[in-house]
């Protein structure tokens, strides 16, 4: 098991968050976690990234306990964290933020590989590499936090709502690179997504979280048929 959390209760202060949560994400998977507004997913990115400490329960990767691992330390193992709101550093040019996010010993190590890949799959960052990020438009900054991540060579990237705040045709294409450059590289993958149809269909497994609490998990076709999915979310 590349991921591996069981029974994380996690909050802010007194008030849990996140309640007893179990995930599993196997090495090469795609996971999608959906579920409304306030459900916890990005608390559930931010304890993984160790941002946020559990009050209880264990977070191991790749086997080992990652709990007591700083959340600097973290990108070092492999989890490459591409937070909700892209966070782009707007005074730094295309590149220069790619050159941050290689700044892990695999990412270093593989720069030279990774950037030419990274500028294949994402051309419109290759068009616009010397331009500040902050003049980019929002799509642009979402391929660039992206590459950032990929950047950093990781063994499981996980994406906070990548569609956030796109334009539905941007949103797609988002999607058709990711697919793209997991066909390519088999690389593991944990989604936080408000389209949840299009995170179901690309997604190998999936999580449904309400309230804190994993209320519905499966495979994309037991999540599609299930009844409470199909009318909370998918709008059947």
């Amino acid at each position: 098991m590349m991921l591996d959390i069981q029974s994380v209760t996690v909050g802010y202060g007194t008030i849990p968050v996140l309640r007893e949560v179990s995930i599993q994400v196997k090495p090469g998977q795609l996971v999608a976690v959906v579920g409304p507004n306030g459900a916890g997913k990005s608390t559930l990115f931010k304890t993984i990234s160790g941002v946020l400490k559990p009050s209880s329960g264990k977070i191991r990767f790749e086997g080992v306990d990652i709990g007591d691992i700083p959340a600097a330390q973290r990108p070092h193992l492999g989890i490459a964290h591409v937070p909700e709101g892209r966070q782009v550093f707007p005074s730094l040019t295309v590149m220069e933020n790619l050159e941050l996010g290689a700044s892990t010993e695999a990412g270093r190590l593989n720069w030279k590989d990774n950037i030419e890949k990274i500028l294949d799959w994402l051309p419109r960052l290759a068009e616009r590499r010397e331009q500040m990020a902050g003049t980019l438009s929002g799509g642009e900054q979402q391929m660039l936090a992206i590459g950032r991540g990929l950047a950093s060579s990781p063994k499981l990237l996980m994406l906070d709502e990548p569609s956030m705040g796109l334009s539905p045709v941007m949103a797609d294409f988002i999607f058709e690179r990711l697919i793209e450059i997991r066909r390519q590289t088999q690389l593991t993958v944990l989604l936080v997504e408000q389209r949840v149809a299009e995170a179901l269909e690309t997604a190998d497994y999936g999580y449904v979280l309400e309230a804190g609490r994993t209320v519905l998990e499966g495979t994309h076709d037991v999540l599609s048929a299930n009844d409470r999915v199909r009318q909370a979310y998918l709008g059947m």
